[in-house]
């Protein structure tokens, strides 16, 4: 089974260090999966809450709150938070405290399939067993969860949250911030709204629009969600293109391009 690898190169000295924000379930799920990858070696996590300061949590150490980022200049960083809206807003807190773009690592369980023709954004996760066939675009800051298949044209917008298990068929787009729960489905060709939520075990079989809530068999709309993050947060460029990333992108060979 072809598999594209993707690399975060920094030096050429072994793997790269990193830094998981926030220490959720997320967050220790991405901290295996970096060390399973080879190319990382997990520093630990930072965290607001004082009462974890110091606790051994997912193989780590919790080294102290968000703004101790500035102590460890070399290390690429990884948000940790389950939902886009939080991970939007996080992003924003740390470019107020000098990281940029260029700070964030993409962490590809080596039992992903991301075949070449797939391009992954910097600060997403793919976990064990997420498979992309084929010219599949996946934007930053991006969580795929285990056993997530995305098929040939699905476009993932940045902060878009997919779940264990989800099915998207071909073509599906995931606007930016949208949440995708366990085990839903998305038919071919359909939109999920920017910063909506699709509930667990959902079949999606028409548009769901921007800022809602769809659950059921076949899904529907039942209310509003919490909507997009404060402005400020907001991705910077706004959307991804499909297959025509605007930010840096692995290419699944080992490379990255700006795009």
């Amino acid at each position: 089974m072809a598999r594209g690898r993707i690399k975060n190169v920094v030096t050429g000295a072994g793997p790269v260090p990193l830094l998981l924000v926030g220490a959720g379930g997320l967050a220790r799920e991405a901290a295996e999966a970096a060390r399973a990858s080879g190319d990382h070696h997990v520093v630990g996590f930072l965290d607001d809450n004082p009462a974890l300061w110091g606790a051994p949590i997912g193989g780590a150490q919790v080294l102290g709150g968000i703004e101790r980022v500035a102590q460890y200049p070399r290390a690429r960083l990884l948000l940790g938070p389950g939902r886009g809206r939080s991970r939007a807003i996080l992003r924003q807190r740390l470019e107020g405290l000098g990281v940029g773009e260029d700070r964030y690592a993409t962490v590809i369980h080596p039992r992903a399939v991301v075949p070449p023709s797939c391009t992954v954004g910097p600060g997403s996760v793919l976990l064990a067993g997420a498979v992309l066939t084929a010219d599949v675009t996946v934007g930053r800051h991006v969580a795929v969860m285990a056993n997530a298949v995305l098929t040939h044209d699905v476009v993932l917008e940045d902060y878009v949250t997919v779940c264990a298990a989800v099915t998207l068929a071909g073509n599906v787009r995931a606007r930016a911030g949208a949440y995708l729960g366990q085990s839903c489905s998305v038919r071919e060709g359909l939109t999920v709204g920017a910063w909506s939520l699709v509930g667990m075990g959902a079949v999606v079989v028409r548009h769901v629009g921007d800022g809602e809530v769809w659950a059921g068999v076949p899904a529907r709309c039942v209310r509003a969600s919490d909507g997009p993050p404060p402005v400020e947060a907001l991705p910077r460029p706004a959307t991804v293109g499909p297959r025509v990333p605007r930010f840096p992108v692995h290419d699944g060979r080992g490379r990255t391009r700006l795009a």
